[in-house]
């Protein structure tokens, strides 16, 4: 996946990239859903995909792209909310290694409403 490049761009899962390839042929596989497929690209490649499961999907609604969408928020405004993950990644005192998108993952895990809430 993303041999050549690493840019947003060239792994853009709605842009015809082999990141929506893999998921599709992780997703089909025996006991692998979407959940776990889209966590083990988002494991493999953690500065190019978000992690997007059922918490994700039940705080932010069910976008038409969930990947499309966060690539624009995240360079929208002069990239204001990457650079806010990543004032909250030093906020954290979390190294470097931990990407903006895994600071993101884990802001919506901790906003989100206790078990038990029903997701629309």
């Amino acid at each position: 996946m993303c041999a050549v490049s690493r840019s947003w761009k060239s792994c853009c899962p709605s842009c015809g990239q082999p990141s929506p390839q893999a998921w599709s042929l992780l997703k089909n596989q025996h006991k692998v859903g979407w959940v776990i497929a889209g966590k083990l690209l988002a494991r493999k490649r953690p500065r190019l995909l978000p992690v997007y499961d059922r918490v994700v999907r039940c705080a932010l609604g069910r976008p038409p792209s969930f990947w499309t969408g966060l690539r624009t928020a995240l360079r929208e405004n002069e990239g204001a909310l990457h650079h806010r993950l990543l004032d909250l990644r030093q906020s954290a005192g979390l190294p470097h290694a931990v990407s903006a998108l895994r600071v993101a993952d884990v802001a919506i895990w901790m906003a989100h409403p206790a078990p038990g809430h029903r997701c629309p």
